[in-house]
């Protein structure tokens, strides 16, 4: 049977034909000796990502902080030529943090472009201007001694800078965000980027939310409630997971306890909810910052045999819905509203159809 024919089979019966979902890790412009990686170094990383045991999707989609190649000040990093080789998915980032210039993010960026052509912008999914900067300069970040951070009025005058600066090259019509903390994005002084931004990445780790009852059995609503007040405070701006995980090895935090169970349990219970449904760039495969004694490695030594099952259960469900808080979970919800049972449903169905049409196929072949 043709394809037009299938397609047409699928829109009679409703059923809608989505946009990619990409789905990746977050990797560092260094090792966890903090050399700076090589080319050889991302494409081993890119590999692996891809062909990981048991992995529930396609992870091809990589997430960077940084344009410029680690130890220079403005060339292209080989992360760049790293993902034309293996045909991997690129969001860019740009380094905002205690600096009154992105001149030489721009001009790795632009110098990428020259060097790589198509073969590079065709890769690129989005563009972060910073990272989790306005979350250094806000009060919980200045106590946690965060680090140099970057208000919200320079932040969207980087992004607004961004878009000038590509308005004329093959990324003009890529979607330029900026990655934050959920508490960044509900803190109304931010406004600023919320306006200005195409779309909103949110760094989501239970883990780390000391204040809020957060031992793993209350992941799931601790996530969802941060994930709903993030989508209600930015409105129709597109929510994309840019990190999230939870520990392998690692010292206690509040009521958290990093351990392997745990890491595959949070993997279960809140990755395979957004895998296939939000772009989700997972924290992480490979551990590169050894300042942080939290070690969230999928994989030791980028083996594609990860330190647990990454099978998802088979009545993985939809991710949290608008109306998700910690009461649905405490309601015996399991963190789950009538919407988000309506979307497990909805897919049950969809499945359904779909192998319908694939029976058609078969019988008119």
């Amino acid at each position: 049977m043709r394809t037009s024919t299938i397609f047409a089979i699928v829109a009679s019966l409703g059923v809608a034909i989505a946009d990619d979902v990409y789905l990746g890790f977050n990797s560092g412009a260094t090792t966890d000796s903090k050399n700076a990686k090589k080319q050889a170094d991302f494409e081993k990383e890119f590999e692996t990502a891809q062909k990981l045991r048991d992995s529930p999707g396609l992870f091809n989609a990589i997430r960077l902080y940084t344009n410029i190649q680690a130890e220079t000040t403005d060339t292209p990093i080989e992360a760049f030529p790293a993902a034309v080789k293996t045909n991997t998915k690129l969001l860019l980032g740009l380094w905002c943090s205690g600096t009154t210039s992105i001149k030489n993010e721009l001009s790795a960026l632009s110098k990428g472009i020259d060097q790589y052509g198509t073969n590079f912008t065709n890769l690129v999914i989005g563009i972060s201007v910073g990272s989790e900067d306005m979350y250094r300069v806000s009060e919980s970040g200045i106590r946690n001694n965060a680090g140099l951070g970057q208000a919200a009025e320079a932040i969207a005058n980087f992004v607004k800078e961004v878009r000038d600066n590509i308005k004329d090259t093959p990324l003009s019509k890529i979607p330029v965000g900026h990655v934050d903390t959920w508490t960044a994005w509900v803190n109304e002084s931010n406004k600023a980027v919320v306006d200005e931004v195409d779309f909103v990445g949110a760094n989501l780790f239970p883990y780390y939310e000391d204040d809020k009852g957060n031992d793993f059995s209350n992941a799931t609503a601790v996530f969802g409630d941060a994930f709903n007040k993030t989508k209600n405070a930015v409105g129709d701006k597109p929510v994309w997971i840019t990190e999230t995980g939870w520990p392998i090895t690692g010292p206690d935090f509040g009521k958290a306890k990093a351990s392997l169970d745990n890491a595959k349990g949070y993997w279960e219970t809140i990755g395979c909810t957004l895998f296939g449904r939000t772009n989700t760039f997972w924290y992480t495969l490979h551990d590169s910052n050894p300042d942080n004694k939290a070690k969230f490695a999928i994989t030791k030594d980028l083996s594609t045999t990860p330190q647990f099952n990454l099978t998802c259960p088979a009545n993985a469900g939809a991710p949290p819905s608008i109306n998700t808080s910690p009461s649905n979970s405490e309601n015996g919800n399991n963190g789950k509203s009538a919407a988000s049972t309506t979307s497990s449903s909805l897919m049950s169905w969809l499945v359904a159809g779909l192998s319908f049409v694939c029976a058609v196929a078969a019988w008119a072949a």
